[in-house]
């Protein structure tokens, strides 16, 4: 029988985390286990219910959602967290995901967003809703004359995250360098780059380049 993923809700909205805890106990393979109102609290109700998962908001009373990761951060974090909250401001998504969080979900696409993020989060990987994704790309390519998006949507074999990768890499980004400006893990990136090269069929990264170049995903 499959473990079911523990998951705890933090937000200073009752409504809101009835609502999403609704939402959660219609997924066979989760369970609600807690909640939290006040940000002081929420480290010691995680660690009493063995949560998996901490989904926090920013804007909690009396210890913000920022002061928690600092504190999960001090103590040693005892369970993956996915914030989930009504800023997109990328000043606030780099931060929080510095401090260790594993997910940046906007309140508004919650609802169709949180049961993957809460999948991918468990299996140790990274996860943006599409809106904060796609602003995390645009800040730092908006200016680079070889990057050519608009190939993007016409490419019908690589995810969007692979599309990004192969993009930067071909751009001589190093893994070291698209893990700080994508937000994710050094090994996130290896193994999206070992996913890529698997599914074009490439032995190198000079293939990767060329298959960028070839679908126009860069400027020669």
């Amino acid at each position: 029988m499959t473990q079911k993923i523990r998951i705890h809700l933090a937000d200073d909205h009752q409504v809101l985390i009835d609502g999403l805890s609704n939402l959660l106990h219609t997924v066979h393979d989760f369970e609600v286990v807690g909640s939290s109102l006040d940000g002081t609290t929420i480290y010691e109700d995680v660690i009493k219910n063995n949560a998996a998962i901490l989904l926090l908001d920013i804007s909690m009373p009396n210890m913000d959602g920022i002061e928690v990761l600092k504190e999960f951060s001090r103590k040693s974090f005892p369970c993956k967290v996915i914030i989930l909250s009504s800023y997109d401001d990328l000043k606030i998504v780099k931060e929080v995901m510095k401090l260790g969080a594993k997910g940046y979900l906007t309140k508004k696409s919650a609802g169709e967003n949180i049961i993957e993020a809460i999948k991918v989060v468990n299996a140790d990987q990274e996860y943006f809703d599409d809106h904060v994704r796609e602003k995390i790309f645009a800040s730092f390519t908006r200016n680079n004359p070889k990057l050519n998006k608009n190939s993007f949507e016409e490419n019908q074999i690589l995810s969007p995250r692979e599309l990004e990768i192969i993009t930067l890499i071909s751009l001589e980004y190093s893994g070291k360098e698209i893990s700080e400006e994508l937000f994710i893990s050094l090994n996130t990136v290896e193994t999206h780059r070992k996913n890529i090269m698997k599914k074009l069929k490439m032995k190198n990264v000079i293939g990767l380049v060329k298959y960028a170049l070839k679908n126009n995903l860069i400027k020669p």
